[in-house]
This record gives C-alpha cells, structure tokens and sequence, in this order.
C-alpha cells in the first residue's frame, strides 16, 4: 500500500473519530490531512525514544503504558496543528485507542 493511501485512510480515520468522539473537535478534512501527517512524523520519531526510555513502567504494566504515551503524542499533535482541539488527556487516550483500533483494523483489511 502507498505512503498516499495510508496518509489518506489516517486522516479518515482522524475525521470519523473527531465526528464520533465529543472531546474531539477538527475545522475539516484539510486540518484531518496535517494531523494525521504530523501525528505520523511524532509516531515515527519520539514514540521509539519514549518507548524505550518508559520500558520498565511499560513492562510494569504489561504495555498498558503505551496507551498514555499514545495520549500524551495526541496531545502534542494538538499543540501543532491548528484547528485540532482535544478536551482533555482522557479524551486523547480515548481517540488514541480508536485511532490504533480502526487504523490496524483498515490496513490489515487493506493487505
């Protein structure tokens, strides 16, 4: 699959989550397209150094961990990209797990 298509199904994603969730609010499709690549540029860059700098609390709590450290890059993004407003930190783990969920879901469905 291309880095398009995959860039194209994350900012779906992104918009249908802002759609479901109420502690999620996005101006449009657009602000979807910035997030999802700047959401993608934080994953790829910090989430590896966090990982590996929170492992034992993430071996503590059998990689639960992951799922704040998933927040708190939501919450990153938020600063970033205008026209992305999150409420709050429960919100951001909400939508991070929905965006893992449904993301991992449409690409395996897309193989």
């Amino acid at each position: 699959m291309s880095v398009l298509t995959n860039w194209l199904i994350s900012a779906l994603v992104i918009l249908s989550g802002a759609y479901l969730l109420p502690g999620v609010h996005i101006e449009n499709f657009t602000t979807a397209l910035v997030t999802a690549l700047v959401l993608g540029i934080i994953n790829a860059v910090l989430k590896p150094i966090l990982l590996i700098l929170t492992l034992p609390i993430n071996i503590l709590t059998l990689g639960l961990f992951t799922l704040v450290i998933n927040a708190i890059l939501i919450m990153l993004t938020t600063l970033i990209v205008p026209g992305l407003t999150i409420d709050n930190f429960w919100w951001a783990l909400v939508f991070g797990l929905l965006l893992s969920v449904v993301n991992s879901s449409l690409h395996r469905f897309t193989k």
